[in-house]
Protein backbone atom coordinates (compact mmCIF):
# COMPACT_ATOMS: atom_id res chain seq x y z
CA UNK A 1 0.00 0.00 0.00
CA UNK A 2 1.04 3.33 -0.93
CA UNK A 3 2.31 5.24 2.48
CA UNK A 4 4.49 4.69 5.61
CA UNK A 5 3.96 4.16 9.28
CA UNK A 6 0.91 5.28 10.86
CA UNK A 7 2.56 8.46 12.48
CA UNK A 8 0.93 11.80 11.78
CA UNK A 9 2.64 14.34 10.18
CA UNK A 10 4.47 16.31 12.95
CA UNK A 11 2.42 20.18 11.61
CA UNK A 12 -1.20 17.71 11.16
CA UNK A 13 -4.23 17.49 13.39
CA UNK A 14 -4.83 14.90 15.70
CA UNK A 15 -6.90 12.91 12.80
CA UNK A 16 -5.30 9.10 11.84
CA UNK A 17 -5.65 7.16 8.82
CA UNK A 18 -8.94 5.42 8.36
CA UNK A 19 -8.59 1.87 7.96
CA UNK A 20 -11.74 -0.06 6.70
CA UNK A 21 -12.33 -3.80 4.33
CA UNK A 22 -15.70 -3.26 3.15
CA UNK A 23 -16.43 0.13 2.15
CA UNK A 24 -15.28 3.79 2.46
CA UNK A 25 -16.76 7.21 2.01
CA UNK A 26 -14.38 10.20 2.23
CA UNK A 27 -15.95 13.93 2.16
CA UNK A 28 -15.89 17.48 3.53
CA UNK A 29 -19.53 16.57 5.49
CA UNK A 30 -20.29 13.76 7.64
CA UNK A 31 -23.89 13.51 7.50
CA UNK A 32 -23.28 13.23 3.44
CA UNK A 33 -20.37 10.56 4.42
CA UNK A 34 -22.77 8.43 6.34
CA UNK A 35 -25.50 8.71 3.63
CA UNK A 36 -23.01 7.48 1.34
CA UNK A 37 -21.88 4.55 3.45
CA UNK A 38 -25.42 3.21 4.12
CA UNK A 39 -26.22 3.17 0.79
CA UNK A 40 -23.43 0.74 1.06
CA UNK A 41 -24.70 -0.94 3.69
CA UNK A 42 -28.17 -1.46 1.50
CA UNK A 43 -26.28 -3.30 -1.00
CA UNK A 44 -25.37 -0.17 -3.33
CA UNK A 45 -21.99 -0.11 -4.71
CA UNK A 46 -19.36 2.68 -4.54
CA UNK A 47 -20.84 4.28 -7.62
CA UNK A 48 -23.97 4.12 -5.62
CA UNK A 49 -22.34 5.62 -2.53
CA UNK A 50 -20.54 8.44 -4.45
CA UNK A 51 -24.11 9.75 -6.26
CA UNK A 52 -25.77 9.40 -2.89
CA UNK A 53 -23.28 11.56 -1.16
CA UNK A 54 -22.88 14.14 -3.79
CA UNK A 55 -26.83 14.56 -3.59
CA UNK A 56 -26.43 15.08 -0.21
CA UNK A 57 -23.42 17.23 -0.31
CA UNK A 58 -25.80 19.48 -2.27
CA UNK A 59 -28.51 20.01 1.10
CA UNK A 60 -25.57 19.62 3.72
CA UNK A 61 -23.00 21.70 2.05
CA UNK A 62 -24.70 24.48 -0.14
CA UNK A 63 -22.00 27.08 0.43
CA UNK A 64 -20.29 24.90 -2.29
CA UNK A 65 -22.08 22.86 -4.59
CA UNK A 66 -25.95 22.39 -5.30
CA UNK A 67 -28.39 21.24 -7.94
CA UNK A 68 -27.41 23.77 -10.75
CA UNK A 69 -23.93 22.64 -10.77
CA UNK A 70 -21.47 20.71 -12.67
CA UNK A 71 -19.57 17.48 -11.65
CA UNK A 72 -16.92 14.96 -12.99
CA UNK A 73 -15.95 11.78 -12.26
CA UNK A 74 -13.20 9.26 -12.33
CA UNK A 75 -14.79 5.69 -11.96
CA UNK A 76 -12.92 2.57 -11.69
CA UNK A 77 -14.37 -0.85 -12.43
CA UNK A 78 -13.32 -4.01 -13.50
CA UNK A 79 -10.35 -3.38 -14.21
CA UNK A 80 -10.82 -0.13 -16.38
CA UNK A 81 -10.52 4.16 -15.11
CA UNK A 82 -13.98 5.28 -17.18
CA UNK A 83 -13.71 9.53 -17.22
CA UNK A 84 -17.23 11.75 -17.08
CA UNK A 85 -17.72 15.41 -18.11
CA UNK A 86 -20.56 16.40 -16.91
CA UNK A 87 -19.71 20.38 -16.97
CA UNK A 88 -22.94 22.01 -18.80
CA UNK A 89 -21.96 24.87 -22.15
CA UNK A 90 -23.00 28.43 -22.10
CA UNK A 91 -26.53 29.06 -23.38
CA UNK A 92 -26.54 28.86 -27.49
CA UNK A 93 -28.06 32.37 -27.37
CA UNK A 94 -25.04 34.13 -26.06
CA UNK A 95 -22.36 35.76 -27.26
CA UNK A 96 -19.45 38.29 -26.92
CA UNK A 97 -21.54 41.09 -28.66
CA UNK A 98 -24.61 40.43 -26.81
CA UNK A 99 -22.89 40.69 -23.28
CA UNK A 100 -20.77 43.70 -24.15
CA UNK A 101 -24.11 45.28 -25.87
CA UNK A 102 -25.25 45.50 -21.68
CA UNK A 103 -22.26 47.37 -21.07
CA UNK A 104 -20.27 44.55 -19.82
CA UNK A 105 -16.34 44.21 -20.32
CA UNK A 106 -16.41 41.16 -18.68
CA UNK A 107 -18.50 38.13 -17.66
CA UNK A 108 -19.68 39.21 -13.88
CA UNK A 109 -19.48 36.93 -10.85
CA UNK A 110 -23.05 36.90 -10.59
CA UNK A 111 -26.42 37.08 -11.92
CA UNK A 112 -27.95 35.20 -15.19
CA UNK A 113 -25.08 36.52 -17.64
CA UNK A 114 -22.70 34.05 -16.25
CA UNK A 115 -24.99 31.03 -15.56
CA UNK A 116 -24.18 27.48 -17.59
CA UNK A 117 -26.15 24.41 -17.84
CA UNK A 118 -26.35 22.67 -14.80
CA UNK A 119 -24.81 19.18 -15.23
CA UNK A 120 -24.51 17.89 -11.63
CA UNK A 121 -28.11 15.95 -11.70
CA UNK A 122 -27.41 14.26 -15.42
CA UNK A 123 -24.24 13.19 -13.59
CA UNK A 124 -26.22 11.40 -10.92
CA UNK A 125 -28.26 9.37 -13.98
CA UNK A 126 -25.39 8.53 -15.83
CA UNK A 127 -23.46 7.05 -13.50
CA UNK A 128 -26.20 5.33 -11.83
CA UNK A 129 -27.50 3.85 -15.36
CA UNK A 130 -24.33 2.83 -16.61
CA UNK A 131 -22.71 1.26 -13.07
CA UNK A 132 -25.42 1.30 -10.41
CA UNK A 133 -26.77 -0.77 -8.63
CA UNK A 134 -29.77 0.17 -6.50
CA UNK A 135 -32.72 2.42 -8.26
CA UNK A 136 -32.22 6.75 -8.01
CA UNK A 137 -35.10 6.75 -6.08
CA UNK A 138 -33.18 4.86 -3.21
CA UNK A 139 -30.17 6.32 -3.87
CA UNK A 140 -31.38 9.70 -3.37
CA UNK A 141 -33.44 9.52 -0.46
CA UNK A 142 -30.58 10.56 2.13
CA UNK A 143 -30.21 13.52 0.68
CA UNK A 144 -34.17 13.86 0.40
CA UNK A 145 -35.06 13.46 3.68
CA UNK A 146 -32.10 15.90 5.15
CA UNK A 147 -33.84 18.52 2.73
CA UNK A 148 -37.69 17.84 3.80
CA UNK A 149 -36.88 17.57 7.93
CA UNK A 150 -33.61 19.47 8.01
CA UNK A 151 -30.05 19.31 9.70
CA UNK A 152 -27.92 21.11 12.48
CA UNK A 153 -25.37 22.82 10.99
CA UNK A 154 -21.33 21.72 11.46
CA UNK A 155 -19.22 24.71 12.55
CA UNK A 156 -16.86 25.26 9.71
CA UNK A 157 -20.13 24.98 7.03
CA UNK A 158 -21.82 28.00 9.36
CA UNK A 159 -18.88 30.03 9.13
CA UNK A 160 -18.81 30.06 5.07
CA UNK A 161 -22.72 30.62 5.17
CA UNK A 162 -21.68 33.01 7.53
CA UNK A 163 -19.63 34.92 4.93
CA UNK A 164 -21.54 34.35 1.85
CA UNK A 165 -24.68 35.99 3.28
CA UNK A 166 -22.38 39.39 4.25
CA UNK A 167 -21.03 39.29 0.60
CA UNK A 168 -24.14 38.81 -1.16
CA UNK A 169 -26.12 40.88 1.09
CA UNK A 170 -23.56 43.39 -0.35
CA UNK A 171 -23.65 42.68 -3.73
CA UNK A 172 -27.34 41.26 -4.80
CA UNK A 173 -29.59 44.08 -4.85
CA UNK A 174 -31.91 43.26 -7.93
CA UNK A 175 -35.17 41.66 -7.57
CA UNK A 176 -33.77 38.61 -9.19
CA UNK A 177 -32.10 37.63 -5.83
CA UNK A 178 -34.51 37.84 -3.41
CA UNK A 179 -35.37 33.99 -3.83
CA UNK A 180 -31.79 33.55 -2.64
CA UNK A 181 -32.20 35.08 0.78
CA UNK A 182 -35.29 33.17 1.14
CA UNK A 183 -33.88 30.03 0.58
CA UNK A 184 -30.51 30.38 2.04
CA UNK A 185 -31.15 33.11 5.24
CA UNK A 186 -34.98 32.46 5.66
CA UNK A 187 -34.71 34.19 9.18
CA UNK A 188 -32.86 37.29 7.70
CA UNK A 189 -29.69 36.32 8.43
CA UNK A 190 -27.60 32.88 7.94
CA UNK A 191 -27.69 29.80 10.18
CA UNK A 192 -25.08 29.35 12.89
CA UNK A 193 -23.62 26.24 13.94
CA UNK A 194 -26.00 23.72 15.49
CA UNK A 195 -29.14 25.55 13.94
CA UNK A 196 -31.59 23.42 11.61
CA UNK A 197 -31.99 24.70 8.15
CA UNK A 198 -34.06 22.82 5.49
CA UNK A 199 -35.47 23.37 1.93
CA UNK A 200 -38.65 21.55 0.95
CA UNK A 201 -38.35 23.11 -2.16
CA UNK A 202 -34.30 21.47 -2.55
CA UNK A 203 -36.48 18.19 -1.55
CA UNK A 204 -39.15 18.06 -4.03
CA UNK A 205 -36.63 18.85 -6.68
CA UNK A 206 -34.24 15.85 -5.56
CA UNK A 207 -37.53 13.52 -5.53
CA UNK A 208 -38.78 14.84 -8.89
CA UNK A 209 -35.15 14.04 -10.45
CA UNK A 210 -35.19 10.50 -8.64
CA UNK A 211 -38.01 9.68 -10.07
CA UNK A 212 -37.61 10.75 -13.43
CA UNK A 213 -34.23 9.74 -14.25
CA UNK A 214 -33.69 13.59 -14.46
CA UNK A 215 -35.92 14.17 -17.10
CA UNK A 216 -37.50 16.61 -14.99
CA UNK A 217 -34.90 18.83 -14.80
CA UNK A 218 -33.96 18.61 -18.47
CA UNK A 219 -37.04 18.54 -20.30
CA UNK A 220 -40.59 18.54 -17.69
CA UNK A 221 -41.28 20.65 -14.92
CA UNK A 222 -37.86 21.72 -13.45
CA UNK A 223 -36.93 22.85 -16.77
CA UNK A 224 -40.09 24.96 -17.66
CA UNK A 225 -39.36 26.92 -14.30
CA UNK A 226 -36.09 27.46 -14.73
CA UNK A 227 -37.28 28.54 -18.16
CA UNK A 228 -39.14 31.01 -16.83
CA UNK A 229 -37.11 32.88 -14.07
CA UNK A 230 -34.57 33.14 -16.83
CA UNK A 231 -36.91 34.90 -19.77
CA UNK A 232 -38.26 37.00 -16.61
CA UNK A 233 -34.55 38.68 -16.00
CA UNK A 234 -33.60 38.43 -19.48
CA UNK A 235 -31.31 35.69 -18.54
CA UNK A 236 -29.86 33.32 -21.70
CA UNK A 237 -30.32 30.24 -20.33
CA UNK A 238 -33.02 28.56 -22.05
CA UNK A 239 -35.28 25.24 -21.88
CA UNK A 240 -34.44 24.43 -25.25
CA UNK A 241 -30.69 24.38 -23.83
CA UNK A 242 -31.15 22.17 -20.81
CA UNK A 243 -32.70 19.70 -23.52
CA UNK A 244 -29.79 19.50 -25.17
CA UNK A 245 -27.50 18.54 -22.67
CA UNK A 246 -26.00 15.12 -22.45
CA UNK A 247 -22.58 14.54 -20.27
CA UNK A 248 -20.00 13.07 -21.85
CA UNK A 249 -17.92 9.48 -21.37
CA UNK A 250 -14.15 10.43 -21.76
CA UNK A 251 -10.42 8.51 -21.86
CA UNK A 252 -8.66 10.10 -19.06
CA UNK A 253 -5.60 11.55 -19.18
CA UNK A 254 -2.51 10.83 -17.32
CA UNK A 255 1.53 11.23 -16.76
CA UNK A 256 3.85 8.86 -15.80
CA UNK A 257 5.75 9.76 -12.31
CA UNK A 258 8.27 7.60 -10.54
CA UNK A 259 6.32 4.55 -11.61
CA UNK A 260 2.82 5.42 -10.50
CA UNK A 261 0.14 6.81 -13.12
CA UNK A 262 -1.62 9.97 -12.20
CA UNK A 263 -5.09 10.36 -13.77
CA UNK A 264 -7.19 13.42 -14.55
CA UNK A 265 -10.06 14.52 -16.97
CA UNK A 266 -8.93 15.69 -19.87
CA UNK A 267 -9.53 19.56 -20.95
CA UNK A 268 -11.95 21.58 -20.59
CA UNK A 269 -10.96 20.80 -16.85
CA UNK A 270 -7.39 22.33 -15.47
CA UNK A 271 -6.48 18.92 -14.35
CA UNK A 272 -4.01 18.87 -17.32
CA UNK A 273 -2.17 21.76 -14.92
CA UNK A 274 -1.52 19.46 -12.09
CA UNK A 275 -0.76 16.79 -14.74
CA UNK A 276 2.00 19.35 -16.87
CA UNK A 277 3.64 20.23 -13.29
CA UNK A 278 4.48 16.93 -12.07
CA UNK A 279 5.72 16.11 -15.58
CA UNK A 280 8.10 18.98 -14.70
CA UNK A 281 8.96 18.19 -11.37
CA UNK A 282 9.78 14.73 -11.91
CA UNK A 283 13.32 15.67 -13.69
CA UNK A 284 14.50 16.98 -10.24
CA UNK A 285 15.11 14.63 -7.24
CA UNK A 286 13.27 15.17 -3.87
CA UNK A 287 15.07 14.40 -0.62
CA UNK A 288 12.85 15.80 1.99
CA UNK A 289 9.69 17.61 2.33
CA UNK A 290 10.57 20.79 4.24
CA UNK A 291 13.28 22.39 2.67
CA UNK A 292 13.53 25.86 0.75
CA UNK A 293 14.35 23.82 -2.31
CA UNK A 294 11.47 21.30 -2.31
CA UNK A 295 8.90 24.25 -2.01
CA UNK A 296 10.61 26.46 -4.42
CA UNK A 297 10.77 23.72 -7.31
CA UNK A 298 7.00 22.95 -6.43
CA UNK A 299 6.17 26.09 -6.95
CA UNK A 300 8.07 27.36 -9.93
CA UNK A 301 6.69 24.05 -11.61
CA UNK A 302 3.27 24.78 -10.97
CA UNK A 303 3.94 28.80 -12.52
CA UNK A 304 5.14 27.12 -15.44
CA UNK A 305 1.98 24.54 -15.62
CA UNK A 306 -0.29 27.38 -15.07
CA UNK A 307 1.36 29.68 -17.35
CA UNK A 308 0.12 27.35 -20.35
CA UNK A 309 -3.11 26.40 -18.56
CA UNK A 310 -4.76 29.85 -18.39
CA UNK A 311 -4.01 30.69 -22.12
CA UNK A 312 -4.67 27.25 -23.47
CA UNK A 313 -7.09 25.10 -21.71
CA UNK A 314 -10.72 25.50 -22.91
CA UNK A 315 -13.39 22.86 -24.38
CA UNK A 316 -11.46 20.50 -25.90
CA UNK A 317 -11.80 20.81 -29.78
CA UNK A 318 -11.46 25.07 -29.35
CA UNK A 319 -7.64 24.26 -27.91
CA UNK A 320 -5.13 25.88 -30.35
CA UNK A 321 -2.71 23.25 -28.99
CA UNK A 322 -3.34 19.26 -28.06
CA UNK A 323 -2.88 18.18 -24.67
CA UNK A 324 -0.90 15.60 -25.96
CA UNK A 325 1.89 18.37 -26.97
CA UNK A 326 1.98 20.09 -23.34
CA UNK A 327 2.47 16.81 -21.75
CA UNK A 328 4.87 15.50 -23.63
CA UNK A 329 8.28 14.55 -22.14
CA UNK A 330 9.91 16.93 -24.92
CA UNK A 331 7.65 20.18 -23.66
CA UNK A 332 8.49 19.38 -19.63
CA UNK A 333 12.09 19.47 -20.60
CA UNK A 334 12.17 22.59 -21.87
CA UNK A 335 10.00 24.35 -19.12
CA UNK A 336 12.28 22.66 -16.48
CA UNK A 337 15.39 24.84 -17.67
CA UNK A 338 13.61 27.68 -16.99
CA UNK A 339 13.42 27.12 -13.30
CA UNK A 340 16.79 28.75 -11.51
CA UNK A 341 17.40 29.75 -8.50
CA UNK A 342 15.30 32.93 -8.26
CA UNK A 343 11.42 33.46 -8.70
CA UNK A 344 10.26 33.75 -12.46
CA UNK A 345 7.22 35.35 -13.39
CA UNK A 346 4.75 32.60 -15.34
CA UNK A 347 4.02 33.05 -19.17
CA UNK A 348 2.90 30.15 -21.39
CA UNK A 349 4.67 28.50 -23.73
CA UNK A 350 4.81 27.27 -26.91
CA UNK A 351 4.59 23.38 -27.26
CA UNK A 352 6.19 21.52 -30.00
CA UNK A 353 3.08 20.71 -32.46
CA UNK A 354 1.56 17.78 -33.08
CA UNK A 355 -16.15 28.62 -2.14
CA UNK A 356 -16.45 22.69 -4.68
CA UNK A 357 -16.71 19.69 -2.70
CA UNK A 358 -14.67 16.76 -3.45
CA UNK A 359 -15.32 12.87 -2.53
CA UNK A 360 -14.34 9.53 -3.11
CA UNK A 361 -15.77 6.23 -2.32
CA UNK A 362 -14.93 2.61 -2.44
CA UNK A 363 -16.59 -0.99 -1.75
CA UNK A 364 -15.68 -4.63 -1.02
CA UNK A 365 -16.11 -5.16 -5.32
CA UNK A 366 -12.97 -3.25 -6.03
CA UNK A 367 -15.01 0.06 -7.34
CA UNK A 368 -13.53 2.93 -6.70
CA UNK A 369 -14.41 6.63 -8.02
CA UNK A 370 -13.13 9.96 -7.56
CA UNK A 371 -15.75 12.93 -7.58
CA UNK A 372 -16.25 16.12 -7.68
CA UNK A 373 -19.26 18.81 -8.07
CA UNK A 374 -19.14 22.56 -7.81
CA UNK A 375 -21.35 25.52 -8.06
CA UNK A 376 -18.18 27.66 -8.93
CA UNK A 377 -17.53 30.56 -6.03
CA UNK A 378 -19.32 29.55 -3.20
CA UNK A 379 -23.08 29.43 -3.45
CA UNK A 380 -22.71 30.43 -7.54
CA UNK A 381 -24.52 33.34 -9.14
CA UNK A 382 -27.08 34.10 -6.40
CA UNK A 383 -29.73 33.12 -8.07
CA UNK A 384 -32.38 30.27 -6.89
CA UNK A 385 -34.74 29.28 -9.17
CA UNK A 386 -38.26 30.08 -7.38
CA UNK A 387 -39.62 27.24 -4.80
CA UNK A 388 -37.11 24.41 -5.83
CA UNK A 389 -34.03 25.03 -4.04
CA UNK A 390 -31.68 24.99 -7.07
CA UNK A 391 -28.95 27.60 -7.05
CA UNK A 392 -27.28 28.32 -9.74
CA UNK A 393 -23.43 28.12 -10.75
CA UNK A 394 -22.18 31.10 -12.28
CA UNK A 395 -19.29 28.53 -14.05
CA UNK A 396 -18.89 31.23 -17.23
CA UNK A 397 -17.42 33.85 -15.21
CA UNK A 398 -14.45 32.21 -16.40
CA UNK A 399 -14.88 33.02 -20.08
CA UNK A 400 -12.89 35.60 -21.91
CA UNK A 401 -14.37 38.43 -24.14
CA UNK A 402 -11.33 38.49 -25.54
CA UNK A 403 -11.93 37.40 -29.41
CA UNK A 404 -8.50 36.31 -29.91
CA UNK A 405 -8.42 34.14 -26.13
CA UNK A 406 -8.79 30.05 -26.97
CA UNK A 407 -11.05 30.49 -23.42
CA UNK A 408 -13.34 32.77 -25.39
CA UNK A 409 -17.20 32.72 -24.84
CA UNK A 410 -18.74 31.31 -27.36
CA UNK A 411 -22.43 30.09 -27.63
CA UNK A 412 -22.71 26.32 -26.80
CA UNK A 413 -19.32 25.76 -25.33
CA UNK A 414 -17.84 24.79 -22.32
CA UNK A 415 -15.58 27.23 -20.38
CA UNK A 416 -12.04 26.32 -18.85
CA UNK A 417 -13.32 24.41 -15.43
CA UNK A 418 -12.04 24.53 -12.19
CA UNK A 419 -12.89 21.31 -10.41
CA UNK A 420 -11.12 18.30 -11.18
CA UNK A 421 -11.08 14.18 -9.98
CA UNK A 422 -7.79 12.57 -9.31
CA UNK A 423 -6.94 8.77 -9.23
CA UNK A 424 -3.50 6.82 -8.61
CA UNK A 425 -2.74 3.85 -10.32
CA UNK A 426 0.47 1.66 -10.57
CA UNK A 427 0.43 -0.69 -13.55
CA UNK A 428 -2.78 -2.21 -14.09
CA UNK A 429 -3.73 -1.77 -10.39
CA UNK A 430 -5.97 0.77 -8.39
CA UNK A 431 -4.13 2.52 -6.14
CA UNK A 432 -7.06 5.08 -5.51
CA UNK A 433 -9.12 7.96 -5.51
CA UNK A 434 -7.92 11.52 -4.56
CA UNK A 435 -8.41 15.15 -4.90
CA UNK A 436 -8.28 18.65 -3.38
CA UNK A 437 -11.63 20.74 -4.12
CA UNK A 438 -10.69 24.99 -4.06
CA UNK A 439 -10.98 26.85 -7.63
CA UNK A 440 -7.45 27.41 -8.82
CA UNK A 441 -6.02 25.71 -5.59
CA UNK A 442 -6.60 22.28 -7.17
CA UNK A 443 -4.06 21.41 -9.24
CA UNK A 444 -1.55 22.63 -6.82
CA UNK A 445 -3.41 20.71 -4.36
CA UNK A 446 -3.05 17.94 -6.67
CA UNK A 447 0.40 18.37 -7.34
CA UNK A 448 1.06 18.72 -3.35
CA UNK A 449 -0.97 15.54 -2.55
CA UNK A 450 0.34 13.52 -5.23
CA UNK A 451 3.86 14.41 -4.01
CA UNK A 452 3.85 13.68 -0.13
CA UNK A 453 2.62 10.49 -1.11
CA UNK A 454 4.91 9.22 -3.39
CA UNK A 455 8.41 11.61 -2.91
CA UNK A 456 7.52 11.52 0.52
CA UNK A 457 5.99 8.66 1.34
CA UNK A 458 2.96 10.07 3.64
CA UNK A 459 0.30 8.30 4.91
CA UNK A 460 -3.34 9.43 3.42
CA UNK A 461 -4.21 11.07 6.39
CA UNK A 462 -0.65 12.95 6.70
CA UNK A 463 -0.58 13.56 3.17
CA UNK A 464 -3.44 15.77 3.41
CA UNK A 465 -2.78 17.29 6.57
CA UNK A 466 0.84 18.13 5.67
CA UNK A 467 1.39 22.50 5.24
CA UNK A 468 0.26 23.72 2.27
CA UNK A 469 1.52 26.59 -0.20
CA UNK A 470 -0.49 28.31 -2.87
CA UNK A 471 0.43 30.20 -5.99
CA UNK A 472 -1.76 33.13 -6.48
CA UNK A 473 -0.20 35.48 -9.37
CA UNK A 474 3.17 36.34 -10.83
CA UNK A 475 5.86 36.06 -8.22
CA UNK A 476 3.33 35.90 -4.97
CA UNK A 477 2.64 32.39 -3.23
CA UNK A 478 1.03 32.42 0.04
CA UNK A 479 2.20 30.01 2.71
CA UNK A 480 0.42 28.33 5.34
CA UNK A 481 1.41 29.64 8.51
CA UNK A 482 2.35 25.95 9.79
CA UNK A 483 5.21 26.56 7.08
CA UNK A 484 8.38 27.03 8.70
CA UNK A 485 8.92 30.19 9.36
CA UNK A 486 13.13 29.57 7.82
CA UNK A 487 11.27 28.14 4.36
CA UNK A 488 9.06 31.37 4.02
CA UNK A 489 12.07 33.77 4.60
CA UNK A 490 14.51 31.73 2.39
CA UNK A 491 11.90 31.87 -0.41
CA UNK A 492 11.68 35.60 0.36
CA UNK A 493 15.54 36.01 -0.88
CA UNK A 494 14.55 34.17 -3.65
CA UNK A 495 12.49 36.66 -4.91
CA UNK A 496 9.06 35.06 -4.30
CA UNK A 497 6.62 37.56 -2.62
CA UNK A 498 5.82 35.45 0.39
CA UNK A 499 2.20 35.54 2.19
CA UNK A 500 1.66 33.64 4.94
CA UNK A 501 -1.77 32.80 5.50
CA UNK A 502 -3.52 31.89 9.17
CA UNK A 503 -6.69 31.05 7.64
CA UNK A 504 -6.72 27.62 6.43
CA UNK A 505 -10.31 27.62 4.14
CA UNK A 506 -7.74 29.27 1.13
CA UNK A 507 -5.71 25.74 0.78
CA UNK A 508 -7.88 23.87 -0.58
CA UNK A 509 -10.31 20.42 1.19
CA UNK A 510 -9.16 16.69 0.14
CA UNK A 511 -9.47 13.43 0.30
CA UNK A 512 -7.83 9.97 -0.56
CA UNK A 513 -8.66 6.40 -0.61
CA UNK A 514 -5.81 4.22 -1.58
CA UNK A 515 -6.42 0.12 -1.72
CA UNK A 516 -3.91 -2.51 -0.47
CA UNK A 517 -3.58 -4.41 -3.91
CA UNK A 518 -2.63 -7.88 -1.68
CA UNK A 519 -5.63 -7.69 1.06
CA UNK A 520 -8.23 -5.20 -0.36
CA UNK A 521 -7.15 -3.14 2.98
CA UNK A 522 -8.84 0.56 2.27
CA UNK A 523 -6.46 3.30 3.88
CA UNK A 524 -8.26 6.87 3.99
CA UNK A 525 -7.71 10.46 4.84
CA UNK A 526 -9.92 13.14 4.92
CA UNK A 527 -9.40 16.54 5.42
CA UNK A 528 -8.69 19.20 8.83
CA UNK A 529 -9.19 22.24 7.31
CA UNK A 530 -12.87 21.63 7.00
CA UNK A 531 -15.65 19.19 8.72
CA UNK A 532 -14.35 15.95 6.95
CA UNK A 533 -14.96 12.95 7.56
CA UNK A 534 -14.76 9.33 7.01
CA UNK A 535 -17.47 7.16 7.02
CA UNK A 536 -16.10 3.55 6.93
CA UNK A 537 -16.73 -0.40 7.87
Amino acid sequence: MLQNDALSYPYASQRMTTYAQNGMVATSQPLAAQAGLDILKKGGNAIDAAIATAACLTVVEPTSNGIGGDAFALVWTKGKLHGLNSSGPSPTSISIDKVKERGLEEIPKFGWVPVTVPGAPAAWVELSEKFGKLPLTEVLQPAIDYAQNGYPLSPILSFYWEQAFKGYSNNLKGDEFKHWFETFAPDGRAPKAGELWKSEGHANTLRLIAETKGEAFYQGELADKIDEFSKKYDGFLTKEDLAAFKPEWVDPISVSYRGYDVWEIPPNGQGLVALMALNIAKGFEFSERDTVETFHKQIEAMKLAFGDGLKYITEADKMSVQTEELLSVEYAEARRQLITDEALTPTAGEPPRGGTVYLATADNEGNMVSFIQSNYMGFGSGLVVPGTGIALQNRGHNFSLDENHDNRLEPGKRTFHTIIPGFLTKGDQPVGPFGVMGGFMQPQGHMQVVMNAIDFKLNPQAALDAPRWQWMEGKTVQLEHTVPNHIAQSLARMGHKVEVAHNPGGFGRGQIIWRDPKTGVLAGGTESRTDGAIAAW
